[in-house]
Parts: structure tokens; C-alpha cells; sequence
């Protein structure tokens, strides 16, 4: 397998996630979005939506880290990111979209650089907007944590599920645009859990090769 992906791109982190966590190699493919690769010919070629993660196995090329995480786990079920039952696959899946639909998508780096191309806004207030997504997701996170009695030190169960791969790099986000993650006691405790791990101290995006090119 091939993966492209960008060392801080959130939802590239999560690929590396996962895809460590059930010990599948891959080739690291890095696309620069820094220097505006992605929007090359070359990497158009690959997806033509000009974003990263894409993973290319055999002669499939797959986009979307939803889309791919989900194939992940269908083509290769072993461990397990989501629970047996129908009803923790829901609670793991909602844990994971609050991130994946409602935190990540609005503070990507193309809504960014909107905000500071088109509609003129310093870093200052760049940031600011990132924590305010940020912080109203991490909220509600936080809460529904203290809800369940069951968790272990994960974000569900006693193992580590989709919600983790998603969280773990939003945390990482989240630093980035100094909010302050001392209301979020629970979302730290799973971040120390997750980062003892193998797995997710490969996927760092500090660890990546191109993260000091």
C-alpha cells in the first residue's frame, strides 16, 4: 500500500493510526501541502479532489480518511476499531464525527486559508476561530466521556476504537492553536493512554519523515 498524506494534516495522522495499530506496511508518500503540491498535476492524477490522505492498495486508490478507515476495517478486521455490537458501533462512531464532521472540517487548511486569503484575517483571529470549533467539540466530548461509567482508559470500552484515531490528532490540532485542554481532564487521560502506545508514537506527526524537510 501507498499512502500520501502530509505529516500535519489531522486526518492523515489518523491513517497512520490505524493503519499501525493493525500492523499494515505502506509506502509514506509525502505531498507537501505547504509548498501547494497537493494541487499539482501529479497528485490531482491520484485525487482529484486535491486532498489529502489517499491510499492506494493493489489498483484501488481510495480518498476520504473516513471512507478508508471503514475499508480498513471491513478489509482488514483484525483488531478491531469498532465494537461487536450495534449499539457500541454507534456510541464509537458519533465519538469519532464529532470530530470528523463538526471540529475538523471547518479548520482545515483550505477553510484557512480562505479566512486569510479571501476574507483578510490575521493569524490572531485565525486561531481564534480554530479554538472556538475546537473547544465547543471538545465539550461535548468531554461530557459524554463523564457519561460512561463503562469506559476503561479509552474512549470506549477497554480498548482502542475509531474514536481514539480520530481524537488523538485533534489533540494535536488543538495545541497547534494553543487552546488551553485544562477543562478536558478526560480527553488528556485518553491522549496519555493512546500516546503510550506503539502505534500512535509511530503516527506522530513529529516522527514523519517530513516534518523537518
Amino acid at each position: 500500500m501507498q499512502l500520501y498524506n502530509f505529516f500535519r494534516s489531522g486526518s492523515s495522522h489518523r491513517l497512520r493510526i490505524a493503519l499501525n495499530l493493525k500492523d499494515l506496511a505502506y509506502d509514506y508518500i509525502a505531498v507537501d501541502l505547504r509548498s501547494e503540491e497537493h494541487l499539482g498535476e501529479a497528485f490531482r492524477a491520484v485525487n482529484p479532489q486535491a486532498m489529502v490522505p489517499a491510499l492506494v492498495a493493489d489498483e484501488l486508490t481510495l480518498i476520504q480518511s473516513p471512507a478508508i478507515l471503514e475499508w480498513l476495517e471491513e478489509r482488514h478486521p483484525a483488531p478491531p476499531l469498532l465494537p461487536a455490537d450495534a449499539d457500541g458501533r454507534a456510541r464509537v462512531r458519533a465519538l469519532a464525527a464529532i470530530v470528523g464532521c463538526d471540529i475538523h472540517p471547518v479548520n482545515n487548511r483550505r477553510i484557512l486559508q480562505y479566512l486569510r486569503k479571501t476574507l483578510g484575517c490575521d493569524e490572531a483571529s485565525v486561531n481564534a476561530w480554530c479554538r472556538q470549533w475546537i473547544s465547543e467539540g471538545f465539550a461535548a466530548l468531554e461530557a459524554l466521556l463523564a457519561q460512561d461509567l463503562q469506559r476503561g482508559e479509552f474512549c470506549y470500552g477497554q480498548q482502542v476504537t475509531l474514536a481514539d484515531v480520530y481524537l488523538i490528532p485533534q489533540v494535536e490540532s488543538a495545541r497547534r492553536f494553543a487552546l488551553d485542554l485544562a477543562p478536558y481532564p478526560r480527553i488528556l487521560a485518553v491522549e496519555r493512554a493512546c500516546l503510550a502506545l506503539p502505534a500512535f508514537q509511530r503516527a506522530a506527526p513529529a516522527a514523519q519523515v517530513d516534518a523537518t524537510s
